[in-house]
């Protein structure tokens, strides 16, 4: 199964391309998407474009995007999730299946720890992929979600709702 990982940024929109053979994982490619300063409308259409050659060029099965968290910046918040939602349009508008994931998942899935920092993921995305070297912060961002969803991420945001919980010996 090939798998695209989109990390969305209204500057820069990392790709990853992996490839999945029951529990192996290989590197197929991965950049970014930069956009120039200027109109939003301009960078909306740039990422949608963007996502569109990749998708022609890799002709990925399932695409992983990761969630906005809502930061400090309103504004900032808004303008991520315009560039995320230019993403996910081109992907539904190629007939891509599209899984979302949070960042605390990603890192989880990748790290073991839901809080680990940039380098630290970048370090496992290298580790788990076998690079000759680590890719750039959004490139690593963007493996990272492909290799979520490669590990089963798909039931990550399923955990806390699937089948019974137990605490402490106690049925919730």
């Amino acid at each position: 199964m090939r798998i695209l990982g989109i990390d969305p940024g209204l500057r820069v929109t990392g790709y990853g391309v992996i490839d999945k053979d029951g529990s192996r994982l290989t590197y197929v490619a991965s950049g970014v998407v930069r956009t120039k300063d200027g109109d939003l409308p301009d960078r909306i259409r740039t990422i949608f474009a963007g996502i569109g050659e990749i998708l022609d060029s890799f002709k990925p099965e399932a695409s992983a995007v990761e969630k906005v968290f809502v930061n400090v910046n309103p504004q900032s918040t808004l303008l991520l999730g315009q560039a995320r939602g230019a993403a996910i349009a081109a992907l539904t508008h190629a007939g891509q299946a599209v899984y979302e994931y949070t960042a605390l998942q990603v890192k989880q899935a990748v790290v073991g720890n839901g809080h680990a920092d940039k380098q630290q993921v970048g370090h496992m995305v290298k580790r788990l992929l076998n690079l000759p070297g680590e890719p750039t912060a959004d490139a690593a961002d963007a493996l990272a979600c492909a290799i979520c969803h490669a590990h089963g991420g798909m039931g990550l945001g399923q955990l806390m709702t699937a089948g019974r919980r137990v605490r402490a010996g106690r049925l919730l």
